[in-house]
């Protein structure tokens, strides 16, 4: 099957992805990995191994499979385990709630929405966004008890700040994963620097939606929590909590990370030679540089006198990583069988449709798949295996363009939280907003969000090109 008729069928397997995530309740990893196996067959890729005419080896679709899935392990996959340890640890050992400490000393009594917001994309570079909420959410309550403030506000705009850094920054495993498949793991400074340059104007027009909001509505919070003698004050809360750990020490697991980096691109672009540039390039190296991180979040643990827990943290993180460690695999698999399809170089003579759409062709790709199943990091990880085979044909291939291309794909994968996406019901439920006022404040946010952070990655891409 080839030309056309090969795009159609391709199309209509990711309608069939979709359905059996989102209807059937298919596990992603099933549906991707079963799409991915079919799409193939139908491609005409063989079975097995061959050799054509040419005397070429032409691989079958069980060493597509093995190549596609042992491929993230290889790569990105290590690094995906470190941040989600240095995260886990913040956690467990206040680091977190330190960090959000610091932000609340500087902004909480001046500017409490905005202080949530940026508190919020701090803490969910290296800790998902469902659990930087369930963490700082109590922050937040005793925030609106003492100011007074709106809770709505305060509530989406937490949520909206940890939703921000969750798609768009590495260390989460969705902006891991679409870095790695797009062959930026190299490269994962440049995908942060663009990642914090895209998200201010997104971290401005979310606070200007969560004051509207707070304005417009008044949730059940709203009305009993300033008058409730149950909640304790914020300062009530950081004396109960007690040894809160240095704070320094609780930023060292992740801005270590971003200097070793840091000196390890000075080292590549200087040209330096010897043992020290080794040294740097070694330190540089994504998977080693979070290596380091993780030992300050060792230290962190040590300090706090909970190596007790390190054992049973860590085997609940695997445990936790597991799905999207096998997810990210399957797509990874789909963009192989892609890849070898005759689909590339059909787009290819006919790139100039897909090239007039740019960056807006992953970002719908992702918004679609994000809205129609719920999962995020499902949606970045199955975009990108899709566009990781056609990022060359379709000239997007520089360093530049893939980094923006995963911001797109982030972008997208916003777009839209609601019944579907857990997050949704964690943001309503712990904030005390109904069903409807959900969908009124933290839906219409992701959109607003997506829609923002959409337009300043095309205007990057304008100076960029």
């Amino acid at each position: 099957m080839t030309g056309l008729t090969l795009i159609f069928v391709f199309f209509i397997s990711i309608v069939v992805m979709v359905l059996a995530i989102a209807k059937w309740k298919v596990h992603p990893f099933l549906a991707i990995m079963g799409v991915a196996i079919v799409l193939g067959l139908l491609a005409g890729i063989p079975i097995v191994n061959r050799v054509d005419e040419y005397g070429d080896t032409v691989t079958g679709i069980a060493g597509i499979m093995g190549e596609g899935f042992s491929a993230i392990f290889t790569g990105i996959g290590i690094v995906i385990i470190f941040g989600a340890l240095i995260g886990s640890i913040l956690e467990v050992t206040g680091g977190a709630f330190k960090i959000a400490d610091m932000v609340v000393k500087v902004l909480g009594k001046v500017n409490p929405a905005l202080s949530m917001l940026i508190m919020g994309w701090i803490v969910s570079v290296p800790v998902f966004c469902d659990s930087g909420f369930v963490i700082l959410n109590p922050v937040r309550r005793s925030i609106v008890k003492k100011t007074g403030t709106s809770a709505v506000a305060t509530a989406v705009g937490l949520g909206a700040g940890l939703y921000t850094s969750h798609v768009l920054v590495p260390l989460t495993p969705g902006p891991l994963a679409a870095s790695e498949m797009l062959d930026l793991g190299d490269q994962l400074l440049l995908v942060m620097v663009i990642s914090v340059i895209v998200s201010i104007p997104c971290i401005l027009a979310s606070y200007w939606w969560a004051v509207r909001c707070g304005k417009k509505t008044q949730s059940k919070e709203d009305m009993e929590l300033v008058h409730s003698k149950t909640v304790k004050t914020y300062d009530e809360l950081v004396k109960e909590l007690g040894g809160l750990p240095n704070g320094l020490l609780s930023l060292a697991p992740i801005f270590v990370p971003i200097v070793c980096m840091a000196l390890g691109t000075i080292a590549n672009v200087s040209g330096w030679t010897g043992t020290f540039s080794d040294v740097l390039r070694f330190l540089g190296t994504p998977v080693i540089a979070l290596g380091v991180g993780l030992l300050f979040a060792i230290l962190l643990l040590m300090v706090s006198k909970k190596m007790d827990q390190f054992n049973g943290l860590t085997n609940d993180t695997l445990k936790a990583l597991g799905p999207i460690l096998f997810i990210t695999g399957a797509g990874s698999v789909l963009g192989r069988v892609i890849a070898v399809s005759d689909m590339v170089p059909f787009i290819s003579e006919h790139s100039e449709v897909l090239a007039g759409l740019g960056l807006f062709f992953p970002f719908l790709v992702s918004a679609i798949i994000k809205t129609a199943q719920g999962s995020s990091t499902v949606a970045m990880i199955t975009t990108a295996g899709i566009m990781a085979p056609l990022m060359t044909t379709l000239g997007m291939d520089s360093a530049m363009m893939s980094a923006l291309t995963v911001m797109a794909i982030g972008a997208g994968s916003m777009m839209a939280s609601h019944a579907n996406d857990s997050y949704f019901w964690v943001v309503s439920n712990l904030s005390d907003m109904t069903p409807e006022q959900g969908y009124k404040n933290w839906t219409s946010m992701t959109v607003v969000q997506g829609v923002t952070c959409m337009i300043t990655i095309f205007i990057i891409s304008l100076f960029v090109s």
